[in-house]
C-alpha cells in the first residue's frame, strides 16, 4: 500500500486556485455543525460546499483522534496493560517452587524425616506509590508511609515506585514411603507426603518503578497537573526522568522464511526448546537438496517425523504438503528426502520404527530429557495444536511454505518489513527485567530455607527468606544505567533501551518517547536496515532520524501511529459463527481448495469462502462486535487468512470511503473519536491489512477519482497527508518543498535544540541545566497538524489554536541580502536595538548538588569514619564571601568563577566544598535542602544567568538553516523600507541555492500576507496552498507578488537600487552559546604524567591543536607561531645530552674530592659531567626516552650547537 494516485505530488499541488478559495477561504478553524439535514450523499462530491464539509469533518477527526490518544498513549497503554495482567502473570510463570533439603551428615543413610518445602506465589497487588517516613519520624508517633508525588520524587531524588504486594503459599512436608498395589497402581514404592505446616502470607516483595500519568500514579485523576505541558510516559528514577525508547524486534508469531544463509522456515516462539526448523540442505550422493527437520535436540529427515506422528502413507503426506507434484523441481527434492529418510531409518514406516528413531536421537543427546518422546511431542511441539495428525498439518504447511520459496511461488521473509516486527515497550521490557531478578531472588531464597530445613530448626516465613531490596535495586540500577536484559540472551545486557528524558523544550521531551530503535550488533552495514521501507508510510517518520552513525536506525513514530496492546479477548467462537471450520486432527481428510485461518501465527482453522469470511469479520470490527485493534489481511496469492491481535504492531486510522455517508447521521456535530470508529466511519489499520487497502491520498484524489471515467475505486482516504510525518516534521511549514536533508536537521537537530519554555513549574524542579525563552510565540502559519493538537475543550483557548509549546522561537522579520560582507558562509546579521528590547533573550539556570550523611545515620558509625556536613569554614580552593553559617549563599547573591556555591567540611577539618568552575557564574535564584530515601540530605543551588544573543550564538530557521551571529548593526545603519520597517535578522541569499529550501521562501511570504489580513494561513506539508496562490493574495494586499521591497540605505538615506525579499520568518534560538563554548588560555593545570595541558574547558584546560591546524600554519610559513602553540605552550622541557655517548645525561648529586657534593648534570655511561649540553624538549619526547630505557632500550640523540 502507499502512493496509489499517479498524478503524485504534482497532481495535488496543480489544483487551481478556486479550490484553495473554497477549502481555507474562512482562515480559521472554530468549527461549527456540520448540516445533517442534506439529502445529497458526501461521496459524490455533488458541489463544493459537500467538499469542504468533508474537509471540514477530517480536520475535526483529526483533533478527536489526538484528544482521545494524545501523543504517548503507547507508553501509558503498555504500562497500564503490565500492571493489569502482565505482573500476574510474571508471578503465576514461576510456578510451585520446590525446595529440597541439602545435605545433613547427622541424617546419615535415614531419608524419611527429612523436611521439604514448596513455595507458589499467589495475586499481586500494587499500592499507589508511597515513600518512608523514617525511624523518627514514626518513633514520635507519625505515620510511616506518606503519600508520594511526582513533585516530591523529583525534588527529593527519590525512586517514584509502588510497593508490589504479593500473596505467598508455603508448604513444609516430609515423604514417607506407602503401601500400594502395584496391580492397581502400576507404580512401585509410591511415596507419600505427610504436611507438617501450611502457612499463607501477603508480604512486601519489592517496588515497582511506577510511569508518570498512569493507571496507579497520583496525577492521573488530579485536575490539574503540576505541568501543563507534562503529558506523562516517564519514570522518575532517583530524581532523574527515563523514559523507554520503543524496541524494533522480529515477531515470533510467525513463520520465518529465509534463503541466506541456506533456505530454511523456522517456526519460532519465544522458548527455544519449541523451536522447529526445517531446512532444504544439499544431498551428500549428490543430485536434488533433501529436507531435514531440526527439533528439540536432533535434526531429522522430515520423512520420518511425519511418520512419527501418525502418517499412514506417502501420498497421504504428498496430501498434507498440498502442492503440484507435476512440478519437477518439487517432485525431486520430495523423492530425494524420501529415499534419504530410507537410507537413515529402514522400515520407518512400519510398527513405529519412526517413533523408535527419533527416541533414540533423543537418547543419544548431550542431555536427554527425562520425559517420552510422546510427551514431547505434546509439549513441545506445536503447542497450540492438541492431536498429534493437527501437528503433522502444520508441518505439512511449512513444507510447503519452503518449497513454495524455493521455487519462486513465495517471496522470503523481509526483516525491514514492519509487517515482521513488533515494538517492545514497558509491557514487555519490564516483564523480562522482572523476571530476571524474581529469579535472583528465588535462588537466594531457597539457599537461605535450606538451611532451616536441617534438624530441628523451625522454618520461618517466606518474607523471612526473600530479599526484597534484591527487585527494587535490580530494576532501579537497569533503569539508571540503561542496560536492560537481552531479549533472548541471558548473560547478556543491551544499551538503549532506557533514556534519560531531555527537557529542552517540550517538543524535545516528547519526540524522545516517540522514538524507536532497532538493536544491530554492528553499527557500520546493517544491509537495508537504514533506508525507508514501503511498510514505513503512515507509521513511522522516514524523515525524523539522526544523522550519523544511528542514522535510519532511531525512527520516530508518525502523527496518527498508535501501538496495541494485547487483545484478551477470544475470537475462535465468534469465528465459528461465521463460516470457520476447525482444524481436524486427521491427515486422511482433504482440505485442498480451502484457506487456511491464522490466529496470532497459529492455524486455527479453514473456510470455503475466505472473501465472504473476511468482509463479514471486517464488518462485525467496524460494528464493535470484535475489538477494533484486530487486524485482518486476506492472501489470496497464497490461500491464507492471517489475524493477528498481539501486542507492539503499529496502527494508524484511515477514512473507510463506504461508510463517510455515515457522518450524516452524527448527532449534534460535537463527537469524540471512538464514535467515529464505532460507527465504521474511521479504522485502524495495521502494516500487513494495509496492502489489501487501496488508500486515496487525500480528498482531492477522491475528488479527481469520483471524476473520472470510469470512476478509480478507492476503499480508504488518508485523513491528511501531512499526518505522514512525524510529530517535529509535521509542523515545519512547507516540508515538502524543502530538501530531505534540511528537513531532518530541523526535526531531529534544530527543533530539539530551541530554546523555549520546557516547563510551567520550575519552582517545584531542579534541573541540571536549562534554558528558558523570554518572550516565545507562536508562528504566524498554521499546519494541520499543529491545529490537530489544540485542546478545544480547554475554555482558555478561543476556537482551535495550535499547541505553543511545541514552536519555540520568534517571529523576525528577515530580509535576505548582504550586509557589508558580514553574513557570509551562514552568519547572521541582527538589529541591536532589536536584541534590546528583548528580542531572543532567555535565561540560563544551571544547579549545582551535593549530599551528605544524616547526622543520626552518621553517630551510628564506626569513630573511624569522618563525618562530613554542611557548614561555612574557610576554605583554601575558594571565596566564601556569599555563603551563610549553614554554608549556603543567600538568594540574589552574586556568585563568580572561583567562588564556593555550597560549604561542605569533614570533621577533621578536610575541605569538601563545591566551587564554581572556570567560565561558570550567576545569581542564587533557588536553595534547596532535602532528604532523599537512601538516608542522605542533600542541598541544590540554582544560579541564574539573564543571556542576551552576542557573537558566535546559533540561531536557525523551520528549515535547516543554521547561522551564527557575525555582527551586531545599530537599527539606523540598517536598510529600511517606505512604511520604515528595518529588519531584525539579514541573512545571505546565497544560504538558498545549494541547501534547495524554498520553503523558508514561501513560509516568508505566507507569513507576510496573514501579517496583512490575509485569508491563506496554512502551510501544511503535501497539502498547503500553491504559489501562485500565495503571491495572488500579497498582490491583492497591495504587495509585490514576489514579496520584494524597495529599501532605503540607512547609512546615507539613498535608496537602493535593488529589490530587497523580506518578511516576518520563525527563527529559533539554540542552546549553542559562545558563553559556553569560548575558551582561551596561555598557560595553566598541566596533566601530572605527561605534563601536557588538561582537555576540560571548566578546569581551564587547553585548546586542541590537531595535524589538521598544524597543517595550515605550516601553509601560511608562521613557523613562529607553530613552534610557540606545540611547545611553548605545551609541554615545553629540557634535557642534558652527553656529546660523547650520545645519550641522555641525567642530573644526580655526586661526591667530589675534600667531602664536597655537587648536584648537577652528569653521564652515567662515559662517567663524565664534561662536553655535557643542554637541548630543549617537549616533555612527552624525553618521557618516551625514558621508558624505552626502562625496557631496556637505548636511544641516541645527535646534538648540533648553534
Amino acid at each position: 500500500m502507499g502512493p496509489c494516485d499517479s498524478k503524485g505530488e504534482e497532481g495535488i499541488a496543480s489544483s487551481s486556485k478556486d479550490y484553495y478559495n473554497i477549502v481555507n477561504g474562512s482562515g480559521d478553524m472554530d468549527t461549527d455543525n456540520i448540516d445533517l439535514d442534506d439529502e445529497d450523499d458526501m461521496v459524490n462530491f455533488r458541489s463544493r460546499d459537500e467538499f469542504k464539509k468533508l474537509e471540514k469533518f477530517c480536520k475535526d477527526a483529526s483533533v478527536a483522534f489526538f484528544d482521545q490518544y494524545g501523543l504517548i498513549s503507547h507508553q501509558l497503554n503498555s504500562y497500564n496493560e503490565f500492571i493489569k495482567s502482565g505482573l500476574q502473570d510474571v508471578f503465576d510463570s514461576v510456578g510451585t517452587i520446590e525446595v529440597n533439603p541439602g545435605y545433613d551428615p547427622s541424617m546419615r543413610g535415614d531419608v524419611t524425616d527429612w523436611r521439604y518445602a514448596s513455595v507458589k506465589f499467589g495475586k499481586v497487588t500494587l499500592e499507589k506509590p508511597t515513600f518512608w517516613t523514617g525511624d523518627k519520624f514514626v518513633g514520635e508517633g507519625g505515620i510511616d508511609q506518606r503519600d508520594l508525588h511526582p513533585r516530591h520524587a523529583r525534588l527529593q531524588n527519590m525512586t517514584y515506585a509502588s510497593r508490589m504486594r504479593v500473596e505467598t503459599h508455603l508448604q513444609v512436608y516430609t515423604k514417607k514411603p506407602s503401601d500400594n498395589d502395584k496391580f492397581k497402581t502400576g507404580v512401585e514404592g509410591n511415596v507419600k507426603e505427610e504436611v507438617e505446616k501450611i502457612e499463607t502470607k501477603e508480604f512486601i516483595i519489592g517496588r515497582l518503578p511506577v510511569m508518570v500519568g498512569s493507571d496507579i500514579c497520583w496525577i492521573k485523576g488530579d485536575t490539574k497537573s503540576d505541568c501543563e505541558f507534562d503529558h506523562g510516559g516517564y519514570f522518575i528514577i532517583k530524581g532523574a526522568e527515563k523514559t523507554f525508547i520503543a524496541q524494533e524486534q522480529i515477531c515470533l508469531r510467525r513463520l520465518w522464511i529465509s534463503s541466506s544463509p541456506s533456505w530454511i522456515v523456522a517456526y519460532r516462539p519465544v522458548s527455544k526448546s519449541k523451536r522447529v526448523y526445517l531446512k532444504l540442505v544439499d544431498n551428500d550422493c549428490g543430485g536434488p537438496k533433501i529436507l531435514t527437520v531440526y527439533f528439540l535436540v536432533a535434526e531429522m529427515p522430515v520423512w520420518i517425523l511425519f511418520f512419527a506422528l501418525g502418517a499412514s502413507s506417502d501420498k497421504e503426506i504428498v496430501d498434507l504438503i498440498d502442492l503440484d507434484i507435476k512440478d519437477t523441481n518439487i517432485s525431486n527434492i520430495i523423492i530425494a528426502s524420501i529415499y534419504h529418510a530410507d537410507k537413515t531409518c529402514e522400515g520407518f514406516r512400519k510398527n513405529k520404527n519412526a517413533l523408535r528413531y527419533v527416541e533414540s536421537l533423543k537418547e543419544k543427546s548431550r542431555f536427554p530429557p527425562k520425559e517420552t518422546i510422546e510427551d514431547l511431542f505434546s509439549e513441545l511441539l506445536f503447542p497450540s495444536l492438541k492431536g498429534f495428525k493437527q501437528k503433522a498439518r502444520f508441518l505439512g504447511y511449512m513444507v510447503k511454505c519452503l518449497l513454495e520459496a524455493y521455487t519462486g511461488k513465495r517471496k522470503v521473509d523481509n526483516r525491514d518489513d514492519f509487517r515482521n516486527k513488533r515494538l517492545e515497550l514497558a509491557a514487555e521490557l519490564l516483564e523480562r527485567e522482572l523476571k530476571v531478578h524474581l529469579k535472583h531472588a528465588e535462588r537466594r531464597m531457597i539457599k537461605f530455607m535450606q538451611k532451616d530445613l536441617y534438624g530441628d530448626k523451625e522454618v520461618q516465613t517466606v518474607d523471612h527468606y526473600l530479599d526484597a531490596s534484591i527487585i527494587s535495586n535490580g530494576l532501579s540500577r537497569a533503569f539508571s544505567t540503561g542496560a536492560w536484559v537481552h531479549p533472548y540472551k541471558k548473560m547478556e545486557r543491551v544499551s538503549g533501551v532506557v533514556a534519560t528524558l531531555r527537557r529542552t523544550n517540550p517538543l524535545q521531551a516528547t519526540a524522545d518517547m516517540r522514538r524507536t530503535r532497532q538493536q544491530v550488533t554492528y553499527t557500520g552495514r546493517v544491509g537495508d536496515a537504514r533506508y525507508p521501507h514501503p511498510s514505513h508510510w503512515g507509521k513511522v517518520c522516514f524523515l525524523s532520524t539522526p544523522d550519523g552513525e544511528n542514522c535510519g536506525l532511531v525512527k520516530n513514530l508518525a502523527s496518527l501511529g498508535l501501538v496495541t496492546t494485547a487483545v484478551s479477548e477470544s475470537l475462535l467462537s465468534k469465528f465459528n459463527d461465521i463460516g470457520m471450520k476447525e482444524l481436524m486432527d486427521n491427515t486422511s481428510s482433504m482440505q485442498h481448495g480451502e484457506y487456511k485461518i491464522f490466529v496470532d501465527g497459529n492455524w486455527v482453522g479453514t473456510c470455503a469462502d475466505s472473501e465472504s469470511f473476511v468482509a463479514t469479520l471486517r464488518s462485525m470490527r467496524r460494528d464493535k462486535e470484535i475489538n477494533q485493534q484486530v487486524e485482518i489481511k486476506r492472501d489470496e496469492l497464497h490461500g491464507e487468512v492471517r489475524i493477528f491481535s498481539d501486542a507492539g504492531r503499529i496502527l494508524r486510522p484511515l477514512l473507510v470511503v463506504d461508510n463517510l455517508r455515515k457522518i450524516k447521521d452524527l448527532k449534534g456535530g460535537s463527537f469524540c473519536f471512538q464514535t467515529l470508529l464505532d460507527n465504521g466511519i474511521v479504522e485502524l489499520i495495521g502494516p500487513e491489512e494495509e496492502e489489501d487497502c487501496v488508500a486515496a491520498w487525500g480528498l482531492e484524489c477522491l475528488l479527481r477519482a469520483s471524476q473520472e471515467d470510469p470512476p478509480r475505486k478507492y476503499t480508504h482516504c488518508e485523513l491528511d497527508m501531512s499526518f505522514l510525518l512525524g510529530l517535529s516534521c509535521g509542523i515545519i511549514p512547507f516540508a515538502n518543498h524543502d530538501h530531505a536533508r534540511r528537513v531532518l536537521y530541523q526535526s531531529a537537530k534544530h527543533s530539539q535544540q530551541a530554546i523555549g519554555f520546557c516547563t510551567t513549574n520550575p519552582n517545584i524542579r531542579v534541573d541540571t541545566n536549562i534554558h528558558q525563552l523570554y518572550y516565545p510565540q507562536r508562528p504566524l502559519f498554521r499546519t494541520m497538524l499543529s491545529d490537530s493538537l489544540g485542546k478545544p475543550s480547554d475554555p482558555r483557548h478561543k476556537g482551535m489554536l495550535a499547541r505553543p509549546e511545541y514552536y519555540n522561537g520568534q517571529c523576525a522579520i528577515v530580509a535576505v541580502n548582504v550586509h557589508m560582507g558580514y553574513n557570509q558562509e551562514d552568519s547572521l546579521v541582527m538589529n541591536r536595538a532589536s536584541l534590546e528590547r528583548g528580542m531572543f533573550r532567555s535565561e540560563h539556570i544551571r544547579s549545582y548538588k551535593a549530599e551528605v550523611d544524616e547526622q543520626d545515620a552518621s553517630a551510628k558509625m564506626q569513630k573511624s569514619v569522618d563525618a562530613v556536613k554542611f557548614g561555612k569554614t574557610q576554605s583554601k580552593i575558594g571565596r566564601v564571601d556569599s555563603l551563610d553559617d549553614d554554608g549556603f549563599p543567600f538568594i540574589g547573591a552574586s556568585l563568580q568563577t572561583g567562588d564556593i556555591v555550597i560549604g561542605k567540611y569533614a570533621e577533621s577539618g578536610a575541605d569538601h566544598s563545591v566551587k564554581l568552575k572556570h567560565t561558570e557564574r550567576g545569581i542564587v535564584q533557588k536553595v534547596i535542602l532535602s532528604a532523599n530515601d537512601d538516608g542522605k540530605n542533600f542541598a541544590a543551588v540554582s544560579l541564574r544567568q539573564v543571556r542576551s544573543p552576542c557573537l558566535g550564538d546559533k540561531f536557525s530557521s523551520m528549515h535547516g538553516q543554521k547561522g551564527v551571529l557575525g555582527f551586531l548593526e545599530s537599527q539606523e545603519n540598517f536598510p529600511f523600507t517606505v512604511q520604515g520597517i528595518v529588519p531584525d535578522i539579514v541573512i545571505n541569499p546565497h544560504a538558498f541555492p545549494s541547501r534547495q529550501t524554498p520553503g523558508q521562501l514561501l513560509e516568508t511570504a505566507l507569513a507576510k500576507g496573514i501579517a496583512l489580513g490575509g485569508f491563506q494561513k496554512y502551510a501544511t506539508p503535501f497539502s498547503a496552498a500553491t504559489v501562485d496562490v500565495i503571491t495572488d493574495q500579497l498582490h491583492s494586499l497591495g504587495f509585490s507578488r514576489w514579496g520584494n521591497e524597495r529599501v532605503y540605505d540607512g547609512r546615507t538615506g539613498e535608496m537602493v537600487s535593488h529589490l530587497i525579499f523580506m518578511g516576518p520568518t520563525f527563527y529559533q534560538r539554540l542552546t549553542h552559546m559562545a558563553e559556553d563554548k569560548v575558551k582561551f588560555r596561555n598557560t595553566g593545570p598541566v596533566h601530572p604524567l605527561t605534563r601536557q595541558p588538561v582537555a576540560d574547558r571548566k578546569r581551564f584546560g587547553g585548546i586542541k591543536f590537531g595535524e589538521m591546524e598544524r597543517d595550515c600554519l605550516i601553509a601560511h610559513g608562521a613557523s613562529a607561531n607553530l613552534h610557540e602553540r606545540l611547545f611553548t605552550l605545551s609541554d615545553c622541557s629540557q634535557m642534558y645530552i652527553c656529546r660523547q655517548c650520545k645519550h641522555m645525561a641525567n642530573v644526580i648529586q655526586r661526591p667530589l674530592l675534600g667531602g664536597r657534593k655537587l648536584r648537577g648534570p652528569y653521564c652515567r655511561n662515559c662517567e663524565s659531567a664534561e662536553n655535557i649540553v643542554k637541548a630543549s624538549v617537549p616533555y612527552g619526547a624525553k618521557l618516551l626516552c625514558q621508558e624505552l630505557f626502562s625496557m631496556g632500550i637505548s636511544l641516541k640523540f645527535d646534538t648540533e650547537l648553534n
